[in-house]
């Protein structure tokens, strides 16, 4: 238990690093990104580094000065100290017991955003540690099971379908659906992208994902070129930690009855291609809907939900985005929340236990 906790602070120590020394005396710091943090951390710890240049082609200083002038080191000489006693403060409050990562995190968030603005996102760590119970209103809630929900924001309407009138990208993606259709035809043919099951039960049932980005960000070597106009419109929508993706289903056949356990994310569906008849539908909480090429679902995952296909010849597509609820959170507990999930995922990679379609 006691490596977890040194990982964990030498990714607090990035993190603080990132957010209080912008600059230091030999240029600005680079902001890392969760692969090479994850690197940093899984190679932190003895490693020998390689020899050569360092990641991003820039020649190491042949040397580091004795001494630098005073007006150049003494900013973040202050800063490393005030880093290096807030990680003592803080780790020597540790629960050895407990999952190190959330009792690190709400400090960390605390030195990067306003308190004040990020009150809701604290209380989501008290949700996901047991600190404070569910409330009633979901417990007795026979459409939303509360034993799935492991992430949880107070304040959140739930609804089981929302209009999506008032969604910007969604629009905006109806408004392109023809060469949205054209770009899937074509990365099926690229032998760079593939589909997969994200889940046994996906596999399942027949439901397989070619998935665009993961856990909110781009995958390292996908062909983006192939789907300029899919990528361009999902660059401006905050993907949230599962995926944005092509969906397709077999004929007769259907994903089983669940419920996902995040009330901060939204799932926006499109009908890519749709079977004659709408003979594919989808059942949220008491209401089910079918799906029409070019228009939007848009749904909570929270409420139990199940979905099938009723051709017997036609597959359904559908292109698949999971992203975080602007309409309902702040620009601030946005970030805020994208930033748990950044972290979370490179504790996670650098203990070797993140998978795709994983709850973080």
């Amino acid at each position: 238990m006691r490596g977890r906790s040194c990982l964990c602070a030498v990714l607090l120590l990035v993190a603080h690093a990132q957010a209080f020394m912008p600059s230091s005396p030999f240029g600005t710091l680079p902001r890392l990104r969760p692969s090479s943090c994850a690197v940093a951390m899984a190679g932190g710890f003895g490693s020998k580094p390689a020899a050569g240049k360092p990641k991003g082609g820039k020649k190491k200083p042949a040397s580091v000065p004795e001494r630098a002038p005073q007006s150049a080191v003494a900013p973040a000489v202050v800063e490393s100290d005030k880093v290096g006693m807030d990680l003592k403060r803080i780790l020597d409050g540790i629960d050895e017991e407990q999952d190190p990562f959330w009792q690190l995190i709400g400090p960390l968030l605390q030195t990067e955003f306003p308190p004040s603005e990020i009150e809701r996102v604290m209380g989501f760590i008290k949700y996901s540690t047991k600190q404070l119970p569910l409330p009633d209103d979901i417990v007795l809630d026979k459409w939303r099971p509360h034993e799935d929900i492991h992430a949880f924001m107070a304040g959140i309407p739930a609804t089981q379908f929302r209009d999506t009138s008032n969604v910007p990208f969604i629009q905006e993606l109806e408004a392109n659906y023809e060469a949205i259709a054209l770009e899937f035809e074509a990365l099926v043919k690229d032998p760079r992208a593939s589909f997969q099951s994200v889940t046994s039960m996906n596999y399942d049932s027949g439901w397989k994902t070619l998935v665009l980005y993961f856990n909110g960000h781009r995958i390292e070597g996908f062909p983006y070129e192939t789907c300029p106009i899919t990528t361009a419109i999902l660059d401006k929508v905050p993907v949230a930690g599962r995926i944005a993706g092509f969906n397709r289903q077999k004929p007769n056949s259907g994903i089983p009855l669940h419920s996902d356990g995040n009330n901060m994310w939204l799932t926006c569906q499109m009908g890519i291609k749709v079977p004659k008849g709408q003979k594919a539908w989808i059942r949220v909480g008491d209401e089910t809907r079918r799906w029409t090429e070019g228009k939007c679902l848009l749904y909570d995952t929270t409420f139990e939900h199940e979905t099938f296909n009723e051709s017997e010849e036609e597959e359904r597509v559908v292109l698949h985005i999971d992203f975080w609820n602007f309409l309902d959170l702040s620009p601030t507990e946005v970030k805020a929340m994208q930033r748990v999930y950044e972290l979370r995922e490179m504790f996670l990679r650098a203990e070797g236990l993140i998978e795709t379609g994983g709850k973080l």
